[in-house]
């Protein structure tokens, strides 16, 4: 069934990296339906923006992953314009989890007809202290093996301005470790040069006494750090609605804290000793988590470290096209 609606199709770049059979598929589709499509193909953040702040009365399509969209939310949210705009959301990518949780359909074709005939849905939205926003679930440590903060990320939601004790603001993401690390050995062939060598060298060489000087410095232990604080228990103070249900002197598991119908529902998981720990329930409209630096996992990024940050949740403040 057509629609009167006047399209502005944003197509990310990623997404046209990773499936452009489906871009394609997507693009058809909509074009096909709607009385008039304009399709924008953004090369970076700032032409993603500046193509969603000239949409005039377009309602914008966005055809990526969650990323794309926590970028448009957070743009429009910046802009001040999330309340009087619906969004729709074509899923191209492998980062679709968030998508599909909020009942986005998974295929090309049937998301775009969602886009072309769905019905609006408002949802709630966290927004903290740093103007970021949250559209699923925020968790507290970042666990174990997760990506590391994206730069670009962090600064798109607005969530890359930790304010700390040591003053001004910066970028939370963390630098991404590259190169090769020196548990990894080197490779065989660099042993090659080893077996030239006349046999009678290389045993008086593995017999020659080691300096003196050497023998005589302090062993030096190395000390390995964990970033993110994940490989033992967190110590914070959590506060919702002005109450607090933890303080730093309870050792914490974890921390999740999620948009519901009533407010945000936060979920406090306590260190266990011997038996299972019981968790710790709580609904409110403000919650403020505080202590040493933490970071922490909102949707698909990571952002930190922060000493303090607060999350109130607003009511019906963005609006997502899903199926009728």
């Amino acid at each position: 069934m057509a629609t009167d609606d006047q399209l502005l199709v944003v197509i990310d770049p990623l997404a046209r990296r990773t499936d452009g059979e489906a871009v394609r598929i997507a693009k058809d589709v909509l074009s096909a339906g709607a009385a008039s499509t304009k399709v924008c193909l953004p090369e970076g953040p700032e032409e993603f923006a500046r193509a969603l702040s000239r949409r005039g009365s377009r309602r914008p399509v966005v055809v990526g992953d969650d990323r794309a969209l926590l970028r448009a939310v957070a743009i429009l949210h910046r802009q001040r314009e999330l309340a009087a705009c619906a969004l729709s959301l074509i899923p191209v990518g492998s980062a679709l989890g968030l998508t599909h949780s909020l009942g986005v359909p998974a295929g090309a074709v049937a998301a775009a007809r969602a886009a072309l005939d769905g019905v609006e849905r408002r949802l709630d939205l966290l927004v903290d202290d740093s103007d970021g926003v949250v559209l699923g679930t925020l968790r507290i440590p970042v666990l174990p093996g997760a990506p590391p903060p994206d730069g670009a990320g962090g600064a798109e939601t607005g969530r890359g301005r930790g304010r700390g004790p040591r003053g001004g603001t910066g970028t939370d993401g963390e630098r991404r470790a590259g190169g090769a690390s020196a548990s990894d050995g080197p490779s065989p062939g660099h042993h090659f040069w080893l077996r030239a060598w006349p046999q009678s060298l290389a045993r008086t060489l593995s017999t020659r006494p080691a300096r003196p000087d050497r023998l005589s410095r302090p062993l030096r232990p190395r000390i390995r750090v964990a970033a993110g604080g994940g490989a033992g228990p967190s110590r914070l103070r959590v506060e919702v609605d002005g109450v607090m249900l933890v303080d730093l002197d309870q050792p914490l598991e974890a921390v999740s804290i999620t948009p519901g119908v009533d407010g945000a529902d936060v979920e406090i998981r306590p260190m266990s000793v011997g038996a299972e720990a019981t968790p710790l329930h709580a609904t409110g409209r403000r919650v403020t988590v505080s202590g040493a630096d933490f970071r922490y996992r909102a949707d698909s990024l990571v952002s930190g470290p922060v000493r303090t940050r607060t999350w109130t949740v607003r009511e019906g403040a963005w609006g997502l096209t899903l199926p009728a």
